[in-house]
Formats: C-alpha cells, sequence, structure tokens
C-alpha cells in the first residue's frame, strides 16, 4: 500500500507534464500560421507586379491595370493629405454609430422574437418580409425621409447590419437548451434570473457571430452609401477617383477599405473570445 502511491505519481506526473507541453506547443503554432499568411499576401502582390509590369493579358487584362510601384506611390501621397484622415474619419464614425445600433437593437429584438410568442406574432412577419430587401435599396427612401445624407447612410448602415444580429441572435435563443431554464426555475430563479444566467451567457457565440457578419454587410453597404449620396468618406473618395480615371488611387480606396473592414473584424472576434473565454475551445476538445 506504501509503494502504490509511488508508483501512480510517475503516469501521473508525465501526463501533468504532458499537458503542461500542449499549450506551450500551441502557443508556437500560430507563429507559423501566421507566416503563411504574410507569405499568401506577399506572393500575391508579387505576382500582380510581374503581371501588370509585362502587360500580361489572359482572362482579364492585367495591362490597364495600375502596377504595385504606381499604388505605393499613389498610397504614399495620399496618406500625406489631410482629406485621406478626414474621410477615414467619417466612414469609421458612420459604421461605428449605425453598428452600434444595430447591435443593441438587433440584440434586443432578437431576443425578443425568440422568447415572446405575442411579440414574434407582431413583429416577426414585419422582420422576414423587410429582411430580403437590400439595405443599400433603401437609398433613395433614406434620402426622402432623412434631412440630411449623413443620417440617411448611417440609417442604411444600422439596417445592413441589423438583420444578420437579429437573426443569429434569434437563432441562438431558441436553440437554448430547455433543461437550463428549467433547472433555474426549479430551483426558485425568476424570469430576471433565467435572463441573466441562461439567456444572455447561453446566446452569446451567437451574438457575436451575427456581429461579425452584419459588420461586414454594413461595411459594404455604408461604402455603397458614400459611393451614391456620400460627401465625405473612402467610399465617396474612390468613386471620385474612378470618375476621373485616376486608378492608383482607386486601389487606395479599395485597400482602404479592406484594412478598415478586416481591422474591426478581427477587433469583433477578439472581443468576442474574451467574453466566452469559457467556452471549451477547438484544441482542448482535442485533448
Amino acid at each position: 500500500m506504501t509503494t502504490q502511491p509511488a508508483v501512480l505519481a510517475g503516469p501521473a506526473t508525465a501526463g501533468v507534464d504532458a499537458v503542461a507541453a500542449k499549450p506551450a506547443r500551441s502557443r508556437r503554432r500560430p507563429w507559423g500560421s501566421w507566416a503563411v499568411r504574410v507569405a499568401s499576401v506577399v506572393a500575391a502582390i508579387a505576382l500582380w507586379q510581374v503581371l501588370t509590369v509585362n502587360h500580361v493579358r489572359l482572362w482579364v487584362r492585367f495591362d490597364t491595370l495600375p502596377t504595385v510601384t504606381e499604388i505605393v506611390s499613389s498610397f504614399t501621397k495620399r496618406l500625406a493629405a489631410q482629406e485621406y484622415w478626414l474621410d477615414l474619419g467619417q466612414s469609421l464614425i458612420r459604421i461605428l454609430t449605425g453598428f452600434a445600433l444595430a447591435a443593441v437593437v438587433g440584440v434586443v429584438t432578437g431576443i425578443l422574437l425568440g422568447r415572446s410568442t405575442a411579440f414574434a406574432n407582431v413583429f416577426g412577419p414585419l422582420t422576414e418580409l423587410a429582411r430580403p430587401i437590400p439595405a443599400i435599396a433603401i437609398v433613395p427612401v433614406a434620402i426622402l425621409l432623412f434631412p440630411s445624407d449623413e443620417a440617411g447612410i448611417v440609417f442604411i448602415t444600422f439596417l445592413a447590419a441589423f438583420f444578420p444580429i437579429m437573426v443569429s441572435t434569434r437563432h441562438a435563443v431558441r436553440a437554448l437548451p430547455t433543461i437550463w431554464e428549467e433547472s433555474v426555475r426549479t430551483l426558485g430563479g425568476s424570469r430576471w434570473d433565467v435572463l441573466v444566467r441562461v439567456v444572455l451567457p447561453g446566446i452569446l457565440p451567437g451574438v457575436f457571430g451575427g456581429l461579425s457578419v452584419g459588420l461586414g454587410v454594413a461595411w459594404i453597404c455604408v461604402i455603397s452609401a458614400e459611393m451614391i449620396s456620400g460627401r465625405l468618406g473612402v467610399g465617396y473618395r474612390t468613386w471620385q477617383a474612378y470618375t476621373v480615371l485616376a486608378y492608383p488611387e482607386v486601389f487606395v480606396g479599395i485597400i482602404t477599405i479592406g484594412v478598415l473592414g478586416f481591422t474591426t473584424s478581427a477587433a469583433v472576434e477578439v472581443l468576442g473570445r474574451r467574453v466566452t473565454r469559457w467556452l471549451p475551445r477547438g484544441e482542448e476538445k482535442t485533448r
């Protein structure tokens, strides 16, 4: 009996060491992934330069597109101009305002649609009828409804982000196991307890999925709205460059839009992972 703990201590210690070693290896893996991602971007840029410099014509006409060096030169000039940063700030204000409103209203509406039969009967058909309509198709209506272009663009951005957030939240609420709510009720919990302890934590993964999708759609619509009716913003400036055939500046706008979309989406993803860090991750499931 006295030797048994000593015999079991070896495998147990080895198991602990193995478990402790796995996070170290998993922390090293992302560096290789990031290297591959950066290499893929660099390879794409190099291929673009080769095709445009040599005026290659395949299925598309690369001889009509600006080279990477021309785009970089134009980007450098744009970065030194004050209007570039004004456009950047204006687009960010529009997207963040519309997206924040859509996040609040979309989550609340999704919870009510998933939890309240009366609310779903009254407002459910209206949301389903309006959801298939592209937000950019509402531009003429927004121009008529709002006294300023600024309010109209924010409204279009709000609509674009609202429906993905609302639908994801509604599905997340309806997918919650009923046993969770029954357990809280059995222990004497109120409706507020169910909402705070079951519904809100349980729907977080679905909510952040909707936020990520909604943000991407919102960027598409805010840039399109700026091109149609804006006076400032990245979309407006990109369209203006196209009308005067300044193609390097068009690609400056395209790259700026891509960087802004990537940065904001990454911020939402990081926030989602921090808020839901209590959830098991894929690497934990493989252990």
